[in-house]
């Protein structure tokens, strides 16, 4: 069962329908059945102006095995009640509740994420811890099962999402099938940590002393920046700078650092075809096993996997998850374990 309300979020909804609503005889007779409840009354429209015909309404969601919010038209728009009574129902009723990106803020405002870890896409997490203070924000992941909840980051990660749901039904062979006719990998290595973008230094907004230190480790992070040799540039003490550090960039030198040279990295894996150990080196990490300390640390993900995003021609390739009776949207015959 995939939810549709006006405004829809056009990616994600039919990042549902692509896995599950699609015909697939060739993967035998227990495939999903499929349906689309609409929130509130036609007509519908999603993102781009295309209409949208539902099966019925949220009186569906009391036949399903599992519900998927495909997004939410806005971050600070109000969830309906009746929705998220629906959804509290649905999910009492030993229904599996799925948000794809924004998606998490619908499952939040019904109160079925507290105390619970969940995931959303990168651009809304402030929002969201802010909003629920109850909920464990997992920054570095493409989604997070646990069991009957489950939500994935932005927009293409409810993909890997949805093929997660497939693998845990079906299996890992059919998983793959699917993956392939989606001309996706299997399961994609690393999170969505890798994807964020590099925020605005908050030391450029605070007018701090240091801006003009941190402007020169940009522009040469290979060279050796010691703590000493930085106090020495900022005409501070070690103590000093680490105050000041702290207080600028909510970062020790040390980490702010090693967070640069990775900036860095990512740039030269997006845009070059340097080897992996002359990047290193140009970032100052020195080795490439020091290159693949820190990504796999920071970020979830080798140098190698993550320069696989990359296209030929240099440019990024990434833009910027107990049976009922009769259920929609679910693998009645197949029962497999559920990761917690």
């Amino acid at each position: 069962m995939v939810l549709a309300y006006d405004g829809l979020c056009t990616f994600e909804f039919g990042c549902a329908v692509e896995v599950f609503g699609l015909p697939r005889p060739e993967l035998g007779p227990d495939w999903y059945r499929f349906a689309v409840a609409g929130i509130e009354p036609g007509p519908l429209r999603a993102v781009g102006g295309v209409r949208v015909e539902v099966d019925g309404g949220l009186d569906l969601l009391t036949e399903a095995g599992t519900v998927i919010v495909p997004g939410w038209r806005g971050v600070d728009a109000p969830v309906p009640g009746s929705l998220c009574e629906a959804l509290r129902a649905a999910y009492a009723a030993g229904a599996r509740i799925v948000s794809l990106c924004s998606g998490a803020f619908v499952l939040a405002a019904a109160g079925l994420l507290d105390g619970h870890d969940a995931t959303t896409h990168w651009r809304y997490a402030e929002a969201l811890v802010a909003r629920y203070p109850t909920i464990t924000f997992v920054p570095d992941v493409l989604y997070v099962d646990r069991g009957r909840l489950l939500t994935a980051a932005g927009s293409a990660a409810g993909l890997d999402l949805c093929l997660h749901l497939v693998r845990r039904d079906h299996g890992p062979a059919i998983a793959n099938a699917v993956a392939r006719r989606l001309v996706l990998p299997a399961h994609r290595q690393g999170g969505q940590v890798q994807y964020v973008e590099a925020p605005v230094p908050r030391e450029r907004a605070l007018g701090s002393r240091l801006a003009a230190l941190l402007d020169r480790v940009r522009a040469a992070p290979d060279e050796p920046w010691s703590l000493a040799r930085l106090a020495a540039e900022a005409a501070l003490s070690p103590r000093a700078l680490h105050r000041h550090f702290r207080a600028t960039t909510g970062q020790s030198p040390g980490d702010w650092i090693v967070a640069t040279r990775l900036d860095r990295a990512r740039d030269l894996l997006d845009t070059s075809r340097m080897p992996i150990a002359e990047i290193a080196a140009a970032c100052g990490f020195g080795t490439a096993a020091s290159l693949r300390h820190h990504f796999r640390t920071r970020l979830g993900v080798s140098p190698a996997a993550y320069r696989a995003g990359a296209l030929s021609d240099g440019t990024c390739s990434r833009s910027d998850v107990p049976p009922l009776k009769r259920p929609l949207l679910d693998a009645p015959a197949l029962s497999h374990s559920r990761s917690s």
